[in-house]
């Protein structure tokens, strides 16, 4: 079963479905999420159906969508996405793409960018609605059978894990600090921190408005750190909105900054410093490069495989916690990027493309000299 949603959030905190296209082997449909007296109960009965494989593409917005509607998680799941990464098609690419590569056809994008809320729905609109996914079950069919044949099927459930976990959708306020969390610099800072992005979350969340309709985001950062404890002080900050601290929500923000003060600095969460690669620049640009060479020879979106972050992280610590060391993952890439950064891996070119070659004269117990 293929499955997409059309939304608006632009004016809200939670997406406002308005469409639903489904579409099995011999039938595609689009539902109108925002007729009177609409029982949505069989869509969801139908997601939380573990005999059914439900395909989106990049589903992370439908499966926020579904979950606020039902408190579930579709499963089984197939990210065509996702799976167009594992299968080499480069870093997000778009359903456009994929359906002019596979199924040779161009979609129309007349009505992109329309506004889904209104009613009566056009037919044009209605028809770009369902060939989202009525191409994905081409698609979907194109990259299984790839993914099957390359033995990547458990490369594909390995990242729908994360996918299918309720906890990313879970838009819990005490979180909401984790987005900043590298401009705190001193744990009053972090705990400070921490309740005023809370009380922004919930503030956010009860009037379903966007966060920054309530409090933007370096102004947010701003009081944080500032720290003002007073109407006053609040007031001068200079990102703040001149106002708003004589306000409900401005009384209610240095309630939020006394609560944070009075943390126990002891029971902060520990903040790990940005890496910089200073010294381990030169690791770095030549792990880019392998991470080039082994996306290439395999057939894998970089990004599937390794972040920027990772090889940084690699570059500092042969036991970073990162994905490119762990799993299918190691297999491919983390081994031979240790290699690499102990001079047990060489790189170099041959006939225009980059290729490995094993370093025997390097000593074993230490890194080679750059």
């Amino acid at each position: 079963m293929t499955v997409d949603t059309e939304f608006l959030r632009e004016t809200t905190f939670w997406p406002k479905v308005c469409v639903i296209q489904l579409a099995s082997d011999d039938e595609a449909v689009a539902v109108d999420a925002l007729a009177e007296g609409i029982d949505l109960t069989p869509f969801l009965e139908l997601m939380a159906n573990p005999d059914v494989v439900k395909v989106f593409h990049a589903a992370r917005q439908d499966l926020e969508i579904v979950w606020n509607l039902g408190k579930l998680v579709p499963a089984p799941l197939f990210d065509t996405q996702v799976a167009a990464m594992v299968c080499g098609f480069g870093d997000q690419v778009a359903y456009g793409e994929l359906a002019q590569t596979i199924c040779k056809v161009a979609i129309d994008k007349s009505s992109r960018f329309t506004d889904w809320s209104r009613r009566p729905l056009t037919e044009a609109q209605i028809q770009y609605a369902l060939a989202d996914v009525t191409h994905l079950r081409d698609i979907y069919r194109a990259l299984r059978e790839k993914l099957e044949r390359s033995g990547r099927m458990a490369w594909l459930d390995d990242e729908m894990q994360s996918l299918t976990n309720p906890a990313t959708y879970a838009q819990d306020p005490a979180n909401a600090w984790e987005r900043f969390r590298h401009r705190a610099r001193k744990p009053r800072d972090i705990g400070v921190l921490m309740e005023v992005a809370a009380w922004r979350e919930r503030e956010a969340q009860t009037r379903d408005v966007p966060r920054s309709r309530v409090l933007k985001d370096d102004a947010m950062v701003e009081v944080a750190l500032a720290a003002p404890r007073t109407a006053e002080a609040l007031g001068n900050l200079r990102a703040f909105p001149r106002g708003m601290e004589r306000s409900r929500g401005g009384a209610e923000l240095l309630a939020a900054i006394e609560r944070g003060l009075a943390r126990d600095p002891k029971t902060l969460p520990k903040i790990e410093r940005e890496r910089r690669s200073g010294g381990n620049g030169a690791t770095v640009e030549l792990l880019k490069v392998l991470l080039r060479q082994v996306s290439e020879r395999h057939g894998v979106a970089p990004k599937m495989i390794a972040t920027v972050d990772d090889l940084e992280a690699i570059s500092a610590d042969d036991n970073a916690p990162v994905a490119a060391l762990t799993g299918w993952r190691r297999e491919l890439f983390g081994v031979r990027a240790l290699e690499l950064k102990h001079g047990k891996l060489a790189l170099t070119i041959e006939r225009g493309r980059v290729i490995t070659l094993a370093w025997q004269d390097a000593p074993a117990d230490e890194p080679a000299v750059a």
